[in-house]
């Protein structure tokens, strides 16, 4: 399906309820209450419809982009959030019983204690979960911990807003919302089923194992995975995985982390990780032969499709990653176009793959252009950081304005860079972008 029918079908789904209240026939109430009921029903559709925007559906994320998907699925919560705020405190009619001479309810909102206790519960619960996925790194639990409290807090609350709205909601009697709700939630479970039982039932029929792990850099290791008696893993470079090292293909220890190699170096499937915490702490201590299960290949920093005259590689630390796999297909393929390596760190010892970067200036005539801030006496090379000047200094000219620029790094950098790209006059469509963090 087109990006553009998916975001109409969006469109369509959060605003189907308005469309359903109305067809009910209710008679109206005071404008306040009617704007009330109107930003909990667009609430609960955002809500319900954030399940399908995790970036695990590939039929949605191969669409419109990870970075895209996930940037939409932060900003939705957050919108969500803020019309489940505002819900209560527009309504000015009474909380009463129902009045038997007002059988549709037009004069008083519900006084039933479960429509009652659920909104609230609700109402508590859903600014808890947007503010730990806010603030999730300042958290003080793992990852894993963080995203199973994360799934199952959203299935809580789409749960109580469920009861609510059917228990309290005046619109959601009416048979055709109530069957709405009913289904967008039966959705919302089945997605949350497909990631963590549909998946990892598949993936025990396609076993891979660690084939090779060795220190490349300070702090980062570069894995190999060989797929287990199956063809391997069908993904084009610049894509990523979900990556599951030791643990059953049940379990919530699996991370994101983008292929390094390319698709034509074979079957063996390499990866370049940075000790961050939680699972990659644990590197040095994993084994040749340690079985591994993956989901993927996720993601949309890919060259498919991209006929610019020159490619520009940004990366900051292991941002580097995906670059190594999108130029090492370049190579394969003999692409003659030019292309530039702007790749930033803090020390020369945390440079990883040092003998890849001489290989592409030698064979694909790339050029690199390598950044620290912290160098050596003797660093020959540019020092201070990926700034406004410096990107300004390297894709000022006009020839670089059709170019295709590729980013990958902390997010600071990246919205620095993606900024003064635009501002120098390259066209939003002319960058790729992915990121694995967001505020």
């Amino acid at each position: 399906m087109p990006a553009i029918a998916l975001i109409g079908l969006y469109l369509l789904v959060v605003f189907a309820p308005l469309g359903l209240a109305v067809a009910g026939g209710w008679p109206p109430r005071p404008v306040l209450d009617e704007l009330a009921a109107g930003a909990g029903l667009v609430a609960f559709a955002i809500l319900l419809a954030e399940f399908l925007l995790s970036g695990r559906f590939r039929a949605v994320s191969g669409r419109v982009g990870m970075d895209v998907t996930m940037r939409f699925h932060q900003l939705l919560a957050r919108t969500a959030l803020a019309l489940a705020v505002v819900h209560p405190f527009l309504y000015t009619l009474p909380f009463n019983r129902p009045l038997p001479y007002d059988p549709t309810r037009q004069l008083t909102l519900t006084f039933e204690g479960e429509g009652l206790v659920t909104g609230v519960l609700a109402f508590l619960l859903l600014p808890s979960l947007v503010i730990l996925s806010i603030g999730r790194d300042k958290l003080p639990f793992r990852y894993e911990t963080w995203r199973f409290l994360h799934g199952m807090g959203a299935l809580a609350v789409a749960g109580l807003v469920y009861l609510h709205a059917v228990e309290a909601g005046r619109y959601s009697q009416d048979w055709m919302l109530r069957w709405f709700w009913s289904g967008l939630l039966g959705l919302a479970v089945v997605s949350l089923l497909v990631v963590y039982v549909v998946k990892p039932l598949l993936q025990l029929r396609r076993k891979w194992h660690v084939s090779a792990v060795r220190q490349v850099a300070e702090r980062t290791w570069e894995l190999a995975i060989a797929p287990d008696g199956h063809e391997g893993l069908d993904y084009r470079a610049g894509q990523f995985v979900w990556l599951n090292v030791g643990h059953s293909p049940f379990s919530l220890n699996e991370n994101p982390f983008s292929i390094c190699s390319a698709p034509g170096d074979g079957r063996e499937v390499r990866f370049l990780i940075k000790e961050l915490g939680d699972f990659t702490s644990s590197l040095s201590r994993v084994r040749t032969g340690t079985q591994v299960h993956l989901d993927g290949p996720h993601g949309h920093l890919t060259l498919e499709g991209r006929a610019a005259p020159g490619i520009a590689f940004i990366a900051g630390g292991v941002g580097i990653a995906p670059m190594f796999s999108l130029l090492g297909q370049l190579v394969l393929e003999a692409d003659t176009r030019p292309t530039v390596l702007v790749y930033g760190n803090r020390a020369a010892d945390q440079i990883a793959l040092g003998d890849k970067l001489a290989r592409l200036r030698r064979v694909h005539k790339t050029q690199v252009v390598q950044v620290l801030s912290d160098p050596p006496a003797d660093w020959s090379g540019e020092v201070g950081i990926i700034d406004a000047a410096r990107i300004r200094a390297l894709f000022g000219e006009e020839q670089y304005r059709d170019w295709l620029f590729v980013l990958c790094g902390p997010p600071a950098m990246m919205e620095i860079v993606e900024d003064t790209l635009i501002g120098i006059g390259v066209a939003p469509r002319n960058i790729l972008a992915e990121r694995f963090h967001y505020d």
